[in-house]
């Protein structure tokens, strides 16, 4: 397999997830995550599911839609097959309000990214890498991810220093 692919099935499921999700209580209610959480959004967001605040678990990102891309990375060896969410589509879930994203680590440190880096077949927000999920240990277990090979734009050092793994929340500034 090699480029970019994305699944229909997935993207009508990522959608029936949204009308359900979105439809659960109230307008701008999200489910609440049913296993660990893997991610915590906070900030300009209309939709949550934990006060003010949004919680994924991984299942729950899944249920927006996968992306997978394959893609050399500058921290990896050889060739690497990415799967996760694409940025654009949980900030659309999450319906966000802002013009930047402080994504943050498990080690606290933190980057900010545009929302306008969040186009299709852009960024996605990883779980799996060469299929299997990522550990703490291999910049698990959230990634953002570009797509370098896919074009020079997304082969800068504003991308590279963009691309936060061991991710655990973003926080969407006004």
């Amino acid at each position: 397999m090699s480029g970019f692919t994305k699944s229909i099935t997935n993207a009508a499921f990522g959608l029936l997830f949204c009308l359900v999700s979105l439809n659960a209580t109230e307008a701008g209610a999200l489910e609440p995550a049913k296993s660990d959480v893997v991610l915590t959004v906070s900030g300009a967001i209309s939709n949550t599911n934990a006060g003010e605040t949004a919680e994924f678990d991984r299942a729950m990102l899944e249920a927006i839609g996968t992306v997978t891309f394959e893609t050399e990375t500058m921290w990896t060896e050889g060739v690497q097959t990415f799967t996760g969410v694409e940025l654009s589509d949980l900030l659309s879930v999450l319906g966000v309000n802002g013009s930047q994203l402080r994504a943050s680590a498990v080690n606290d440190y933190a980057v900010d990214i545009p929302t306008e880096d969040a186009v299709e077949g852009g960024p996605i927000v990883a779980f799996l890498r060469n299929g299997e999920l990522m550990s703490l240990r291999d910049k698990g277990p959230l990634w953002i991810v570009y797509p370098y090979d896919s074009s020079p734009k997304y082969r800068t050092e504003v991308i590279f220093s963009r691309s936060i793994w061991q991710l655990d929340r973003i926080e969407v500034l006004p």
